[in-house]
């Protein structure tokens, strides 16, 4: 249960070249660049809430690994897939219900940090939080 706890965005990685692949406008890029993003993971077993709240919005997001799940980003982007545990990653695969192009997610714990990862048609991106 190495996610549980709060975490706040720290710093990004390439994020606003991915969420310019994304089709993210560049006003929108601009704020979300300066989201404050912080994340509250509570595991339990194969069950996870995630209450993610930013400048932008607060959404409230129950999954259970493995089980399909519709989720839709800050900018309104409808997804769909699911979660799954490989060790001690959390990866997701979702597919856009717009274009169907596949979005793939991953956290993992390093050190006292979490690195989320985004991989869209060849652009990658990091946000890396601290535990707040």
């Amino acid at each position: 249960m190495a996610f549980n706890g709060t975490w706040k965005v720290d710093r990004s990685e390439n994020y606003e070249k991915f969420m310019e692949q994304m089709g993210i406008n560049m006003v929108k890029r601009k704020l979300a660049a300066h989201d404050n993003l912080k994340i509250t993971i509570e595991q339990t077993g194969d069950k996870f809430h995630v209450k993610e709240s930013s400048t932008f919005r607060s959404i409230e997001i129950n999954f259970t690994l493995g089980v399909t799940l519709e989720y839709s980003l800050a900018d309104g982007t409808e997804l769909s897939g699911a979660w799954n545990q490989e060790g001690d990653t959390l990866k997701g695969v979702f597919t856009r219900k717009d274009n169907g192009k596949p979005l793939t997610t991953i956290r993992i714990i390093q050190g006292d940090e979490l690195v989320q990862s985004y991989s869209y048609e060849g652009v990658d991106a990091k946000r890396i939080f601290k535990r707040s």
